[in-house]
């Protein structure tokens, strides 16, 4: 019914958007440039792609082959407007959940600001005069020039309507800005549904796996992320047994009530263990976190994502970024 109600704003949306790009496009408006490069990771979607576990897994790969990196981004949700460097060991509410993973889950850098120019500019004054600038979520926030842009795609972005009453950020046509597109195995079916749409761009494949808690026993799992079904029937499919689910909507903050609703729920299951993502454990406080300890066990799956052919990826960035990787070697 709401989506219903809001499909005659999708129109507005659109006009918005079309008119953003196409000042970009032609030059009227002008990206402002960092000295270092820029690669910039996003999404055509209002989150659910996977952008957090990829952006470590390029963050890694890029520091395995000796390039420095760091990574900018706007921290949703935070409560503070400080252009500032993630502390690892800080809290979501200052630094918002995804940035606050990324810094605790590779050693690099992480900086935060409504605009990433000034982000960028504080990662160049903290850190060496070479190396290139991972853009979180960049792929809308034109305002910043990047050299490479990467995009990751869902099964779900080929069915969706645009905001608001859908969770599509742009058409599918916007994927013709995109250096490289990003998918998973599991979504491979819709690779021909990209070319009907002439959109021919190289395609890095990843593959997706959780590592989940052993002797979990019973399990009561909830998440508040894009796609919840996806985290419980992962759970499922590694063998978990599941007591019970709960979804909350993406990047929740948790508050005293639903802590409780959580506790009652376990206790009403006899669940044993408490499983929930990373990204929601890190939204979590240590209160809360203590709190579960009463009911049951609180452990964390992790997901990895891997790209499928890690030499392919990095030679296609070499040839798009040849001054860096010289530089490195």
């Amino acid at each position: 019914m709401m989506r219903r109600l809001l499909l005659p704003l999708t129109s507005l949306y659109s006009a918005v958007t079309t008119a953003k790009n196409a000042a970009f496009d032609h030059g009227w408006a002008k990206a402002r440039q960092l000295q270092r490069p820029v690669i910039s990771v996003g999404n055509i979607s209002a989150g659910g792609a996977g952008k957090t576990p990829f952006v470590i897994c390029l963050a890694k790969l890029l520091t395995m082959q000796g390039v420095h990196v760091d990574v900018l981004s706007r921290g949703y949700g935070r409560n503070s407007d400080a252009v500032e460097r993630v502390d690892p060991g800080g809290s979501a509410d200052r630094f918002g959940d995804e940035p606050l993973l990324i810094a605790q889950s590779v050693q690099v850098p992480v900086y935060l600001g409504s605009s990433r120019y000034d982000a960028g500019l504080l990662a160049e004054r903290d850190g060496s005069g070479t190396g290139v600038h991972l853009l979180d979520d960049g792929f809308q926030h034109r305002k910043l020039a990047r050299n490479v842009d990467i995009v990751l795609l869902h099964r779900s972005d080929f069915r969706e309507t645009l905001l608001p009453a859908g969770r599509m950020r742009e058409r599918l046509s916007a994927l013709h800005r995109a250096s490289i597109l990003v998918m998973r195995e599991e979504d491979a079916d819709f690779e021909p549904k990209l070319k009907q749409r002439g959109i021919d761009k190289p395609i890095w494949w990843i593959t997706r796996s959780i590592i989940v808690p052993q002797n979990a026993g019973r399990v009561l799992a909830f998440c508040g992320i894009a796609h919840p079904e996806e985290f419980f029937e992962s759970l499922g499919r590694s063998g978990v047994e599941i007591a019970a689910t709960h979804a909350f909507r993406d990047h929740h903050a948790y508050s005293a009530a639903d802590i409780e609703q959580l506790q009652q729920a376990a206790r009403l299951h006899s669940a044993d263990t408490l499983l929930t993502t990373e990204k929601d454990f890190v939204r979590l406080s240590p209160e809360q976190r203590k709190a579960f300890a009463s009911v049951a066990s609180l452990k964390i799956v992790k997901l990895e994502a891997r790209l499928r052919d890690e030499a392919a990826a990095l030679s296609q960035l070499g040839t798009l970024l040849p001054v860096i990787f010289k530089r490195a070697l």
